[in-house]
């Protein structure tokens, strides 16, 4: 029973308050990589909770050792329990997949038309006559780097190159699909437990990690200068803009060159946060390990 319990429980504090809690723990931000793996593994864990509390109360019902053959209905119920979580995580992932594929599509086609291709190394790159200055990137295996006229007019050398360098920075690392799977979660949930400052943060964490790319690419200054360049300008749907509010913009440049967290290393910090995912994760599978391990076969 306290094993069920603690499943349920799990899933609902990973679900509501946890993700709340994070956050408002802005400081984390200064790790964004091991602040987005524990993101993660609080998503999944939350996740593995709800598909395994169902049937980790199997043994409660049926008894310790038992013939499962003469229990089919709580096998049933177990399973439609756990499918209803795994089917609205499956219906979600078909419908944002599908909607993000669609305008990445529709707009990757609308570059191509218009936008001047680039040469050699860039030949991803497109460039659109449009006077506002503008860069993204829109994902997927016919990836685009797309930069406005006005982004060329207005940026330096350096200040271009750390453009370039964030956008191909979420090319390379895939920024699109660890998105992709938090709003699959996000939307998956019952819309009294979704929490959408999760996915902002989730959001920011991201582009601080790109930050971070073109830190390394063309110096923390020129980071700097383009971020507050290109800040409020537009960005596609299903497209990833180094453009974003002003407040968001103010708070990136603040993390471009975070060494501590609240007086301990990035690294002592980053490594006890990997920690606190790994347990996270683990959590749901031994308390699952544990309540099954009561159940015999006859």
């Amino acid at each position: 029973m306290l094993l069920v319990a603690a499943l349920v429980v799990l899933a609902i504090l990973l679900a509501w308050p946890v993700p709340r809690a994070l956050a408002r723990a802005t400081a984390l931000r200064r790790a964004p990589r091991a602040a987005l793996v524990l993101w993660q593994s609080t998503a999944v864990a939350a996740v593995l909770a709800a598909l395994l509390a169902a049937p980790a109360a199997i043994p409660l019902l049926v008894g310790r050792q038992v013939r499962l053959s003469e229990h089919w209905v709580v096998l049933v119920v177990a399973a439609a329990t756990s499918g209803v979580v795994a089917v609205r995580l499956l219906l979600s992932g078909d419908r944002v997949g599908r909607n993000l594929r669609a305008a990445r599509r529709r707009h990757r086609d609308l570059v191509d038309l218009l936008g001047v291709p680039g040469e050699g190394a860039d030949r991803h790159m497109r460039v659109l006559e449009h006077t506002t200055p503008t860069a993204y990137c829109v994902p997927g295996v016919r990836r685009r780097v797309v930069l406005t006229q006005g982004t060329l007019d207005r940026l330096g050398p350096r200040e271009l190159s750390a453009v370039l360098a964030h956008e191909r920075a979420h090319l390379s690392a895939r920024h699109d699909l660890v998105m992709e799977f938090f709003t699959v979660v996000h939307e998956a949930m019952p819309g009294f437990l979704r929490c959408d400052a999760a996915l902002r943060e989730v959001h920011l964490l991201i582009e601080v990690l790109a930050d971070r790319a073109a830190v390394r690419h063309a110096g923390p200054v020129s980071t700097g200068r383009a971020i507050v360049a290109m800040a409020g300008g537009p960005k596609p749907a299903g497209a990833m803009a180094m453009a974003d509010s002003t407040r968001v913009a103010t708070a990136r440049i603040g993390l471009l060159d975070a060494e501590r967290i609240g007086g301990l290393p990035l690294p002592v910090v980053a490594a006890g946060m990997y920690a606190v995912s790994v347990l996270l994760v683990a959590a749901p599978l031994a308390l699952y390990s544990a309540a099954m391990a009561e159940l015999t076969l006859v």
